[in-house]
């Protein structure tokens, strides 16, 4: 693949000269960590802008929760959330992903301006992504999936769980090109809490770099997840609150822009901002002495 500092680049996106910051709009009332923050239009549009003058490089814009246990909100109001907080980020200048399974969602949110489609499930919830997103000659992330919210913890179960997830996304980073998605606009994402222990999800950040066997573009969707809270347990074993391990996030960033990932999606910008630069920094002082 094309590389900038091993990291590779997106058609069809903005190049970038270290590891990009994915800002998340969450349009939910139930989303693990933020949900109700940001629910109606104007509020997630101006924090989408906030997010931009925090550093991020992309939005990420969602209207479904997929944390543990969500149910599916149906598609009518997927829409309603969704797409004016696209087309109004959008007409700000902001490049807009969409967060979504679905493809009538994913459609109307291309169409509104939206410029990389981000399914959680990589096409497999709905038969219809892959030609739409085909069709439409966007980029798309192909996530590691092996079910729904209700049930996915059940299905956390490996021999080998970095070995599998990389035969896993393999496979399916071939069915998507089969559908028609041309591989230079294809990104992968091991899908850290889907389907994942906290073990799972150590696991697989410790060994980022058998994902590049791949050879597409790495997103790391860290942000606040509960393998983190698991880490930063106290010694009663409760760990802290979703808000509360932005810190530990920055540093999983900074883990995953030295790994070489392409980008990495957070709630809370700046510090991840400031550790993706740092970690781009120290990388083009490797030849000074």
């Amino acid at each position: 693949m094309s590389t900038l500092y091993g990291r590779g680049s997106v058609a069809g996106l903005p190049t970038f000269d270290r590891c990009a910051v994915m800002g998340v709009v969450n349009v939910t009332p139930d989303s693990f960590s933020d949900g109700g923050r940001w629910f109606d239009t104007t509020t997630a549009v101006k924090h989408g802008l906030d997010l931009v003058t925090e550093g991020a490089d992309l939005v990420d814009v969602g209207g479904e929760s997929t944390r543990p246990g969500a149910s599916r909100v149906d598609e009518a109001e997927e829409l309603r959330r969704v797409v004016p907080v696209v087309r109004d980020l959008v007409s700000e200048g902001v490049t807009v992903s969409v967060d979504t399974m679905r493809a009538k969602v994913a459609e109307q949110a291309l169409q509104a301006g939206a410029r990389l489609v981000n399914d959680v499930s990589g096409g497999l919830a709905d038969p219809a992504m892959v030609p739409t997103v085909a069709a439409a000659g966007a980029p798309f992330v192909v996530m590691h999936w092996r079910g729904f919210s209700e049930d996915m913890n059940s299905k956390a179960v490996y021999e080998d769980v970095v070995g599998e997830v990389v035969t896993e996304l393999h496979a399916r980073v071939e069915a998507v090109v089969a559908g028609g998605i041309a591989p230079e606009h294809i990104v992968i994402d091991p899908g850290l809490g889907f389907a994942k222990q906290a073990e799972h999800d150590l696991a697989l950040m410790a060994h980022l770099a058998d994902l590049r066997s791949l050879g597409r573009p790495i997103l790391v969707a860290a942000s606040r997840k509960r393998f983190l809270g698991r880490v930063l347990a106290g010694p009663e074993g409760a760990p802290p609150p979703a808000r509360e391990r932005d810190a530990a996030t920055a540093a999983v960033s900074a883990i995953a822009a030295h790994e070489g990932a392409w980008a990495v999606r957070v709630h809370e910008v700046r510090a991840t901002a400031d550790a993706v630069r740092v970690a781009r920094a120290i990388q083009g002082a490797k030849g000074a002495k």
